[in-house]
């Protein structure tokens, strides 16, 4: 009962705090309301009094800007009215004297007025005599154009007659003339015309052919590259017999090893300290071949060994490509290739075609392409590029299905080579059409390196066989009697039956044939045709 009573206590005795408080701060803000009151109406008053003083000076200048002003405005005034006054008589006295000299023009211009009055009344005088004159000329042109009317028409009567005395002397229709005639005229022409062909293309041949035997003499002469000849064993000299066993191994597990990683037969024979690799790829067998060498070296031949050596040459040959790519970039003057291409161009290095070194074949080709560029007024260095990179997809056949220059095309495009390049790869072997002049450039280049003596091999049979579709395409044409391929496939000479083909048509003959041989077969370098025809006049006596 207490602690309720005393809660109750406490609690009015805080009201009671409370209200006064409250009383307290509205009494101190009444005070300080009348206080800012005061302050405010003594400010007011202040700045009225001031203002009052600025009005007073301001009135003061305005007055005094206004008479400076006045003053300023009637001497301006003044000033311009006497310019005014002299730009009048100025203008005055220059449309008095332009007004004299209008005037003056005037009089001159009717003198020659009158002058060409004169003049066209001459000439009109001369006009009418003209005239007369010209009505006489068409008089007597009508007069003539009568008489040649009329012989005209004596002509034509005169014709009708002669013609029908042909028909009656000959027992020929005019339609029957005009068709022997006309079958005789064409088959003169045709003669005429093979004997004109003949004669312009005789002309062409040899001077192109000159032409062209100095263009492609300087083109391979400036392309001296070695003939290349790759085997497909390589080997490695040994220091003792006593090596062949530790590399045959335990059980031969170290051969083994060595062929599943090199990917390398490993040919161990009776042949003192010697022992073969061999592989139909140039790039593994180089592999395994300097493998086995360190192995050697080292002594420590066991599988993992074997491993660690494999791999490591393995890294270090794909750093010798890029070094091969870039030598022969540098030496060849090409910049600006894509590494990965860089990378494929040394692989070339281990690649061969019918014999021939691939690399080699690629820098000769550039070599004469460029010189032919050159000669025929185009870039050399686009030339010597597209050249170059040609044959880059048989670096990359083995994974790729398809043509390597179709392959070679992609590598190039991928890699950003430019269009023309990469048609020019591509259309190289005709897998497609040629569309620029790089390509026939490249595409000659290319039979010239792969053609020259001793560039390439070829077997027996393949040769066998182009040699008999050469003959074969060659009889097939009316009118030939034999064909013999001479010159290891570099020539056909054809006997043909001087009754059925005239000289004419020999010619013609000898362009069909070589036009068909272009079309249909596939070889090296270019093929002659040579048609021969004769008559021989046989008799026995008896």
């Amino acid at each position: 009962m207490y602690y309720i009573l005393a809660l109750i206590l406490g609690l009015l005795f805080g009201l009671a705090l409370a209200g006064l408080y409250l009383y307290l701060q509205k009494r101190r803000e009444r005070e300080l309301r009348v206080s800012a009151e005061k302050e405010a109406e003594e400010i007011l008053k202040h700045a009225k009094e001031k203002a009052e003083v600025i009005l007073l000076s301001a009135e003061e200048k305005s007055k005094e800007i206004i008479l400076r002003g006045e003053k300023e405005a009637l001497d301006r005034l003044k000033k311009a009215d006497e310019e005014i006054k002299s730009e009048l008589q100025k203008h005055k006295n220059e449309l008095e004297k332009n007004f004299q000299q209008k005037l003056k023009d005037l009089n001159q211009k009717e003198e020659r007025l009158l002058q060409k009055e004169e003049h066209l009344a001459r000439k009109e005088t001369e006009f009418t005599k003209r005239e007369e004159l010209l009505e006489k000329k068409l008089s007597e042109i009508e007069n003539l154009k009568n008489q040649l009317e009329n012989q005209r028409i004596e002509l034509k009567e005169a014709l009708n007659r002669a013609k029908e005395e042909l028909e009656r002397i000959s027992g020929l229709s005019e339609k029957e003339a005009r068709e022997i005639i006309l079958k005789k005229i064409e088959e003169e022409m045709v003669e005429e015309k093979a004997r004109v062909i003949m004669k312009i293309e005789n002309e062409i041949r040899e001077e192109s052919k000159k032409k062209a035997q100095e263009i492609i003499a300087y083109a391979t002469a400036k392309a001296a590259i070695p003939f290349v000849t790759e085997k497909t064993v390589s080997v490695v000299q040994l220091p003792s017999e006593e090596m062949k066993g530790r590399i045959i191994g335990r059980e031969g597990r170290n051969i083994r090893t060595f062929e599943a990683l090199t990917g390398v037969d490993l040919l161990i024979d009776d042949t003192p300290e010697v022992v073969v690799l061999s592989s139909h790829d140039p790039y593994r067998r180089e592999i395994a071949r300097i493998s086995l060498e360190r192995l050697i070296a080292d002594g420590r031949i066991h599988p993992t060994r074997i491993e660690e050596v494999v791999k490591q040459v393995e890294e270090e040959m794909e750093q010798h490509l890029l070094e091969v790519g870039e030598k022969t970039c540098f030496e060849l003057g090409i910049y600006g290739i894509h590494q990965e291409l860089i990378k494929l161009l040394g692989k070339l290095k281990f690649r061969t075609s019918y014999s021939q070194n691939v690399l080699q074949h690629s820098i000769e080709t550039a070599i004469m392409c460029a010189a032919l560029a050159g000669e025929l007024g185009l870039d050399p260095k686009r030339a010597k590029r597209a050249a170059l990179l040609h044959d880059i997809g048989k670096a990359a056949s083995y994974e790729q299905e398809g043509p390597h220059a179709l392959i070679g095309a992609e590598l190039a495009r991928k890699y950003g080579e430019d269009e023309d390049i990469v048609n020019a790869i591509a259309s190289h072997h005709e897998d497609i059409p040629i569309t620029t002049i790089l390509g026939i450039l490249l595409q000659v280049s290319d039979a010239l390196s792969g053609a020259r003596p001793g560039a390439r091999r070829e077997l027996l049979e393949a040769y066998l066989k182009r040699i008999r579709e050469l003959e074969n395409l060659a009889s097939s044409f009316e009118g030939v009697e034999k064909a013999y391929a001479i010159q290891a496939g570099r020539e056909v000479r054809i006997i043909v039956d001087s009754r059925v083909v005239s000289d004419e048509r020999a010619y013609l003959l000898a362009k069909e044939i070589a036009q068909k041989i272009e079309k249909e077969l596939t070889y090296p370098g270019i093929i002659k045709v040579t048609v021969m025809r004769e008559t021989r006049a046989i008799e026995y006596a008896k």
